[in-house]
């Protein structure tokens, strides 16, 4: 899921995201009428569907695909399609529809792809294809024996013991409106001490290590089971539905029609649990992840 953040953000935050929004607007430069730029967000799932999203484009067009991946959160990628400095990249629609859209989080996936659909068309010219098939929601995640121990199974399950608990999140689920500050409002949480700000590629190490108590991920990270972790249940249902949809501008499809027949077929095609053997793939076995799309596509008869 997540790179999502919501507005009003600290000064510091908006140089370095205007920073990088420059960087990569001089490091894409010039491209050709041929050519299709697929972007993505700076964390492994990010990676994987863009990688999945190019290959569908060459396996069935004669366009040349360019990669740049990793470039960052939500409105970073945000920018540069609006922008045209990329053409496609992989969102989530309660991303789209908190964090851009400054929306508040609602629970109907349905109007929730809707909603997003209709204001990214009007204000941006994106269009948003129809969901891949799987919803990859905020994962708060403990040690499997801790949850063993204190017999852990709902977040509701934490309030007696947060008080002495150490969290760490990463900076935009601090920072956006369906992340840390409503989470936990809604569920009366208070921890020992502010939350430490993490690297999304440290998260799970630092909880193994007992740096913290507390980590919210992905829920399709494939590595939560992997190291005998728990994610609990977001038994007060807070966090809105984060489908994953190929976001791709309304020019582009407009003038290469064969992008949209490349990425339909994926619709509705990728589950939770074949979306973490992947992201497992690639974080646990430390697979290239243009491999491990490639043997996901033979698999599916992509």
């Amino acid at each position: 899921m997540t790179g999502r953040t919501r507005s009003g953000w600290l000064p510091a935050a908006v140089f370095l995201a205007c920073l990088s929004a420059a960087l990569l607007a001089a490091a894409c430069g010039r491209r050709g009428s041929d050519t299709i730029v697929v972007g993505s967000k700076n964390f492994t799932e990010q990676i994987v569907l863009a990688e999945l999203f190019a290959q569908q484009v060459e396996a069935h067009s004669a366009l040349h695909v360019e990669r740049r991946v990793n470039l960052g959160g939500t409105m970073i990628c945000q920018q540069a399609l609006v922008a045209g400095k990329i053409d496609l990249y992989p969102e989530y629609t309660g991303t789209a529809l908190t964090a851009v859209l400054n929306d508040p989080p609602q629970n109907d996936p349905s109007a929730v792809y809707q909603r997003v659909q209709q204001e990214y068309r009007a204000r941006f010219g994106v269009e948003v294809l129809p969901p891949l098939g799987f919803n990859n929601t905020f994962a708060l995640v403990v040690r499997g024996d801790d949850a063993e121990k204190l017999h852990l199974h709902n977040i509701s399950d934490i309030a007696s013991v947060a008080p002495k608990w150490r969290a760490g999140f990463g900076y935009e689920f601090m920072e956006r409106p369906d992340g840390y500050r409503g989470w936990v409002a809604a569920y009366g949480l208070r921890f020992a001490s502010e939350p430490k700000i993490l690297d999304l590629g440290l998260l799970y190490r630092a909880l193994a290590d007992r740096q913290v108590d507390i980590v919210a991920g992905n829920s399709t990270d494939g590595v939560i089971a992997a190291l005998g972790m728990v994610v609990l249940q977001d038994d007060r249902h807070y966090f809105p539905p984060y489908e994953a949809v190929p976001l791709v501008r309304r020019a582009t499809l407009d003038r290469h029609p064969e992008v949209r027949m490349a990425l339909d077929p994926l619709a509705g095609k990728i589950s939770e649990e074949e979306m973490r053997r992947m992201n497992y793939a690639v974080d646990g076995e430390h697979r290239d992840p243009a491999d491990v799309v490639r043997e996901f596509r033979t698999a599916k008869h992509f």
